[in-house]
């Protein structure tokens, strides 16, 4: 195990994707295995000492940064321990690199879906976020492929969990025991969750709630993860992709909602769609993707061929086989021409070489936003937030109507198959750099208004504490908490993320 504690060792470790500033650290710790975490966890804990857990660093919201105390890096617990063919499962340490880990499954003619837009975070970060990306359309987020964790608690003590093995009494406690005996019980916050797609505001409490969901998404205040098994599924035999435009905004939303109730009616077992001479096929998209005109005009940077005068474009994936790539080429093209867009100018493939370019240029926008930021010497403003099905067109016009009269650049992109989009805004100077955090919390009040969550998929960390607090009520971070302090009474881990630290001392 590596201990180091000058500056220059630690100073990668004090930022992260968010460069949020201050970060500040007495000591970093690498350890080599499980037993080197526990035996960190207990000095810390005897000694009541902060860890802040670090990956890969990728995260947005100021998760993985220490305000003082000792840092843990995973980057060593890196091995995929083992690629289950006949079983479809996985076994792997959190620092596992996800872009390895896809590649290490796709040679073995598997398919892990999830896919946030940054393959270098390590598979415990998205463990630890519920990472979801843009196939969360059809396959949902980390959680959904997550049966078994292998923890080590504040104080220690391994906790092994599988899904199923435990779950919530009547009385909305759930009670678990380590390896070594000792008994927690917890109390399950009681707040209602959203009803949005995408959510990661805040403790999962499902009822009855499975032991294994209250550490997924936890963003490491309860413990740390130290072995992942994943569920995997056979690899897609083909797909279609499209890039299509259209130059009304009200023929895209018209069209998003078609493929969405086609391809739930698919996941529902009640029907398809008649694609030509009467043949049903099952038109069931993988992701939907969104760019509004400006974003178009940021992409057209490095990609001159993006058509000029589009009010936007949806990029959409739907696996095939052999048998019904035919028809559901047909199917697609029916819908697209029923819905007006301009297919002449439109880019389509089946081919795995083409995707990667159509994913490249989904992935040019943040690098040309981030450019952007980098030239203006500001920071970008980027939301997080998702609402309901029947409240987003309305959201979706709120976001455009306010930042057309604000007068700041800005684009919009995103997951708009889960009513969850990024506004990013790109503040000139220190003035529009100020109003765009006004216009950041009147997004954020507008998405509580609706029914929404303030965070989607990019979590809490400890830049939008305060956020989960208007969208919560101290109430329920109160319950958050308690639930907080039957796993980590002396308050260590995860400082600061989360729950805001005046609700635990």
């Amino acid at each position: 195990m590596q201990v180091k504690s000058q500056l220059d060792d630690l100073q990668n470790y004090l930022t992260d994707a968010s460069n949020m500033p201050g970060g500040h650290a007495e000591k970093l710790f690498v350890p080599d295995n499980a037993g080197e975490v526990a035996e960190i966890l207990r000095e810390a804990n005897e000694n009541r000492i902060p860890v802040t857990v670090s990956g890969a660093r990728t995260g947005t919201v100021g998760g993985a940064i220490p305000f003082g105390g000792w840092v843990i890096s995973l980057e060593k617990l890196n091995k995929i321990i083992s690629i289950d063919k006949d079983n479809l499962r996985a076994v792997v340490e959190p620092g596992v690199i996800l872009a390895d880990f896809q590649k290490a499954v796709d040679a073995e003619g598997l398919f892990y879906p999830p896919d946030p837009t940054e393959w270098s975070c390590q598979i415990g970060g998205t463990v630890a976020t519920n990472a979801s990306g843009a196939r969360s359309f059809k396959y949902g987020a980390t959680r959904e492929f997550v049966v078994g964790l292998k923890i080590v608690l504040p104080n220690g003590e391994m906790l092994p969990l599988r899904r199923g093995s435990t779950i919530s009494s009547v009385g909305d406690h759930i009670e678990l025991t380590t390896d070594s005996g000792s008994k927690i019980i917890a109390k399950i916050p009681t707040y209602d969750r959203p009803n949005v797609r995408k959510n990661v505001s805040g403790f999962f409490n499902e009822r009855p709630l499975d032991a294994i969901d209250l550490f997924i998404g936890s963003e490491g205040t309860l413990g740390v993860i130290t072995e992942i098994e994943l569920s995997l599924l056979p690899k897609p035999k083909g797909f279609f992709s499209g890039i299509v435009f259209f130059r009304k905004d009200d023929e895209l939303l018209s069209f998003v909602d078609e493929v969405k109730r086609t391809s739930f009616s698919v996941r529902e077992d009640v029907g398809g769609t008649v694609a030509a001479e009467g043949v049903r096929v099952s038109l069931d998209a993988t992701l939907i993707e969104y760019f509004d005109d400006r974003a178009l005009n940021f992409i057209s940077e490095k990609f001159p061929e993006t058509p000029s005068g589009m009010a936007g474009a949806i990029f959409f994936e739907q696996e095939t086989t052999a048998e019904n790539e035919d028809e559901l080429l047909e199917a697609w093209n029916c819908l697209l021409e029923k819905h007006n867009a301009d297919v002449d100018v439109s880019w389509f493939t089946t081919t795995e070489q083409d995707l990667e370019k159509m994913r490249a240029f989904r992935h040019a926008l943040p690098v040309s936003v981030n450019e952007r930021v980098v030239r203006n010497e500001q920071k970008k403003i980027g939301t997080d937030m998702a609402v309901p099905d029947e409240a987003f067109p309305g959201f979706l016009r709120f976001y455009k109507d306010t930042l057309d009269a604000s007068g700041i650049d800005y684009v919009i992109f995103g997951h708009i198959g889960d009513c969850h989009l990024h506004a990013n805004l790109l503040p000139k100077d220190d003035d529009e750099a100020e109003r765009s955090r006004h216009l950041y919390g009147r997004f954020i009040a507008q998405a509580i208004m609706l029914g929404g969550t303030i965070s989607a998929e990019h979590g809490i960390g400890k830049l939008k504490s305060k956020y989960l607090n208007v969208m919560m009520g101290e109430r329920y971070l109160n319950e958050m908490a308690e639930l907080k302090r039957a796993f980590d009474p002396n308050g260590i881990l995860g400082c600061g993320n989360m729950v805001p630290e005046r609700f635990l001392t």
